[in-house]
């Protein structure tokens, strides 16, 4: 089973990268397109187009954000062995079920590999297991 809670901490760092990610180019979308506003529409409708188009940017930017951060802090814990990251993992797990296919995939991979009792006593330590 260390294998298995090895690679879900990893799953669960490269899907958050990829929100992280996604972030990041929403960022740019916004600016971009903040900056072709601002120079190519009419003054009047420019004063009115920017503030929103920047609140709801930063609304959509903070939202990705906020879903990515505790997957990252997951896979984190769980290559760690913290005894809360198994807890974490858990919840984010029965969560991904409903994001059809690949959060179900890995929310079933997850509960599997978390709720097993091997597993489970993997994490009372805190220890990292050799091998």
């Amino acid at each position: 089973m260390v294998t298995h809670v090895k690679v879900l901490g990893v799953l669960y760092i490269l899907v958050s990268a990829l929100g992280l990610l996604a972030a990041l180019f929403l960022m740019l979308a916004v600016s971009a397109a903040t900056g072709i506003v601002a120079t190519a529409a009419d003054p009047h409708d420019a004063a009115i187009a920017l503030p929103i188009i920047g609140i709801s940017g930063t609304a959509l930017v903070t939202f990705l954000l906020l879903l990515s951060a505790p997957g990252l802090i997951t896979g984190i814990g769980l290559l760690k062995y913290r005894p809360w990251a198994r807890i974490l993992g858990i919840v984010l797990s029965a969560i991904n079920l409903i994001h059809i296919p690949i959060g179900t995939a890995l929310g079933i991979y997850g509960l599997w590999v978390l709720l097993n009792k091997d597993t489970e006593g993997m994490f009372k330590t805190g220890v990292v297991p050799s091998a």
